[in-house]
């Protein structure tokens, strides 16, 4: 019976994927670890390690060969891995041509460690094609709005005009940093695991290595200059990297929910779930969930993080804590982009609302603009003075700080180009350019 929220069937429809859960899970990884019990046969064949004979027999009795999970369960109960029973289904189906050369000079965590990053990578690879199509989204998001203009707002509080688009930009710089991020990430973590029983290669005599490098040949990953069994760099590069993507997008989901409050409106992102109570509410489930599953992986991100604290050369409790934590950050990833992809397909910008929203009949959030164009006529110190004055005055007189200063002083400042926010955006142009470009 599912127990947590990602297999769920009551919470896994919001906060998991489908398509990505098939790539990580039993089934997935129980074909993965029969195709790397597979490659190593080929291998040790064509080194002469074992003789050609039986490799051929493993090869051909192990194809399309679905082990008894619930075996290998039991076994894991036991055994403390799956290979250990693996390999007997193994050796049975394989029959007494092969059987003694299934798994030569391997460990269990070998198998297992090669057969996770297969499905890691495989997971990887589903991702990397929906960050390329947040990515794309954002983009012309940010293109379309270089001109829209909304608040700037810095510890909650109205800042300075700017431009929507360069707000977009902000999100979809560090989607582009970790887009390009992932082929070194994938490289890490595709490095081939083969070291035997302690990390020696010592049941292999002399050609350890060479099956080692062979076996990563056939598997298509990086060669290992050592076993890393207790070096767990690559899945925290992973981990690190998966954390990365959800933070980033739960950003996002943090300003969407900030923006499509009732009273700021100045966004919508459809869709919305019902209230049980209050007929009038469309609550913001999918950008709620942006945030969730950032604080989800986060709290995983420290899991794998003791996982690497492991002991001499193959370590127990820090292994096992990966599997805990990793595979709910893969899927947190994975339904995080979904919902992105969706938000983004049906986000709504209410440009007017935005324009609306900077307070213009008083022009407090044009203050800086305001300063600026007076500094050169009073000189910094007097023009923060009497545009400080203007400000404190303007709410009350229900007039502009513009309004004000332009009788407060006969500065020759033009004051309505000084109080448009369209002219106080910057470099958010090139800003936009700078990170379409990346």
């Amino acid at each position: 019976m599912p127990v947590t929220a990602f297999d769920s069937a009551l919470t896994a429809p919001l906060l998991s994927d489908p398509d990505v859960a098939a790539l990580i899970d039993d089934r997935a990884t129980a074909r993965a670890m029969v195709e790397v019990e597979r490659a190593l046969s080929r291998v040790q064949g064509r080194l002469g390690v074992i003789p050609a004979e039986a490799a051929d027999t493993i090869d051909t009795a192990l194809d399309g060969f679905m082990p008894d999970i619930e075996a290998l369960g039991a076994g894991m109960r036991t055994a403390g891995v799956p290979i250990v029973s693996l390999v007997v289904q193994l050796r049975e189906a394989v029959g007494p041509a092969g059987r003694d050369y299934v798994h030569a000079g391997a460990t269990s965590q070998d198998i297992y460690d090669t057969a996770q990053l297969l499905c890691h990578a495989a997971a990887a690879d589903h991702m990397a094609a929906r960050l390329d199509r947040v990515i794309a989204q954002l983009s012309g998001l940010a293109d379309r709005h270089r001109q829209t203009v909304m608040a700037g707002r810095t510890r909650t509080q109205l800042a300075i005009p700017i431009s929507f688009g360069a707000k977009v930009a902000g999100w979809l710089a560090p989607l582009k940093r970790h887009r390009h991020r992932l082929a070194a990430v994938r490289k890490d973590l595709l490095t081939v695991q083969f070291g035997g029983a302690a990390g020696s290669l010592a049941a292999l005599g002399d050609r350890g290595l060479d099956v080692a490098d062979g076996l990563a040949d056939e598997l298509g990953l990086e060669r290992a200059a050592a076993p890393w069994h207790t070096a767990r760099d690559g899945v925290l590069g992973l981990g690190a990297w998966l954390a990365g993507v959800t933070g980033s997008l739960g950003k996002i989901g943090a300003d969407l929910l900030l923006m499509g409050q009732n009273e700021v409106a100045e966004i919508r992102t459809g869709g919305g779930g019902g209230s049980s109570a209050m007929p009038q509410k469309a609550n913001p489930v999918g950008v709620e969930m942006l945030v969730t599953l950032a604080r989800s992986n986060a709290t995983h991100l420290s899991g794998l993080h003791h996982a690497a604290i492991q002991e001499h050369e193959r370590g127990g409790p820090g292994w096992t804590l990966e599997w805990i934590s990793l595979p709910p950050m893969i899927l947190a990833t994975a339904s995080a982009l979904r919902i992105a992809t969706e938000i983004l397909d049906g986000l709504t910008v209410n440009a007017a609302r935005m324009r609306d929203n900077l307070g213009l009949e008083t022009g407090l959030i044009m203050a800086e603009a305001l300063t600026t164009a007076l500094e050169a006529h009073l000189g910094k110190t007097e023009a923060q003075a009497l545009v400080k004055q203007a400000c404190l005055h303007a709410p009350a007189a229900g007039r502009s700080v513009a309004d004000l200063l332009r009788d407060r002083t006969d500065a020759s400042v033009d004051w309505d180009a000084a109080a448009d926010p369209l002219t106080y955006l910057g470099a958010s142009d090139q800003i936009i350019d700078r990170v379409l470009s990346l």
